[in-house]
Order: C-alpha cells, then sequence, then structure tokens
C-alpha cells in the first residue's frame, strides 16, 4: 500500500502531538508504572526489561515497515531499534530473544503514525532509564536517544497527515494498541523477573 500525497497542513504546529499526548496519557502513564518496577539494576531484571521491550519492537517495527511507513517518513529505517534490542540481549546471554505475536496490521497511515509516535516517544525515557543500569551494562537501545531534528521531522509529518478527525482518530487508536502491548509484554516479563 503507498501513501498518497500529503493532506494540506491545517493544524497549528504541535497541535497533533499534544492531542496524541493528551488521549493516550492514561495508556502511557500505565506502561511507565510496569516498567518502572523492573530492576536496571541488576543482570536479571535489565534482561526481562530488554526481553519485554523486544517482544513488541520486533512485530511493530515490522508492522510499521510492511505499511510502507518509509512514504511518509523517509528516515524510517534509521528509526528502528530492533536490532539494538537484538545486540544488548546477546551481551547478556540471550542469543535469540522472542518477539511477541505479530502486531496488527496497520491500515491507513494515521495508524501507521499513531504507532511511530510512541515508539519514537520511548527514546525520551530511554536516557532516564539508563542511569538505573550499573557500569558496563549493554546499553546501545536505552542509549539511542531522541535526534532534536528528527523529533521535529516526527513533528511535522504529524500535523501534516493527522489534520482531520478520522485520522486523528486512527493515530490515537493505534497509539493505544501500541501501549496495550507493551503493558502486556512488561506486565508478562515483570512476573518472570
Amino acid at each position: 500500500m503507498a501513501f498518497e500525497n500529503p493532506p494540506p497542513v491545517r493544524a497549528a504546529a504541535g497541535t497533533t502531538r499534544l492531542r496524541l499526548r493528551d488521549e493516550t496519557a492514561a495508556d502511557h502513564a500505565a506502561v511507565d508504572d510496569i516498567y518502572s518496577r523492573f530492576d536496571l539494576g541488576e543482570r536479571r531484571g535489565y534482561r526481562a526489561f530488554l526481553e519485554a521491550q523486544y517482544a513488541c519492537f520486533a512485530p511493530l517495527e515490522q508492522a510499521i515497515t510492511d505499511a510502507e511507513a518509509g512514504d511518509l517518513l523517509r528516515d524510517w529505517p534509521a528509526r528502528r531499534r530492533a536490532q539494538l534490542l537484538t545486540l544488548d540481549l546477546a551481551e547478556l546471554g540471550v542469543e535469540s530473544p522472542v518477539p511477541g505475536p505479530p502486531a496488527a496490521p496497520l491500515a491507513t497511515p494515521a495508524a501507521a503514525l499513531g504507532a511511530i509516535y510512541v515508539l519514537e516517544g520511548s527514546r525520551f525515557g530511554g536516557a532516564l532509564l539508563a542511569r538505573r543500569l550499573w557500569a558496563g551494562a549493554p546499553a546501545r537501545f536505552l542509549g539511542a536517544r531522541a535526534d532534536p531534528a528528527a523529533w521535529r521531522g516526527l513533528l511535522a509529518v504529524l500535523d501534516r497527515h493527522l489534520s482531520d478527525q478520522s485520522d486523528m482518530a486512527a493515530a490515537v487508536a493505534a497509539a493505544r494498541s501500541v501501549f496495550a502491548a507493551f503493558a502486556a509484554a512488561g506486565q508478562l516479563r515483570l512476573e518472570d523477573a
């Protein structure tokens, strides 16, 4: 599926992000609560945390790629981070991390953008979480911080493509689905840790 030409910009710059943030705030808080319980200062807890992240990132990044997100966000391939998780997990002794179930197809550009918004937003928390690691812990994933120019580029794409109610609703629904996947994976791995 190829994305159509972008609609004209109608939203004030940055308002789309604020709407996504506000409408998914409870979902985000629930995920933060779960992941704050992982003990990142010790090997077993950190490994469980990374396994939960991988269980979501691998299928979600594939679903976003399958939705041809590169047509919307030209640097999408460079934004992917599942491989960083694979490398960090390998250093912790997990040679073949297990992805979660396949993510639901992202049927519209708006849905793909809702999913990307959550994955890209998670970079901001990575810097805070990295402070909880022990010295020498593998931190490619948590160290992949947000590039301000890349974030601004994503916000511009959000404003351009989520300018009407139906597109915003699709993006919010996709973002909530992504947060739910992270919550479920986190809860499952937390019980194992």
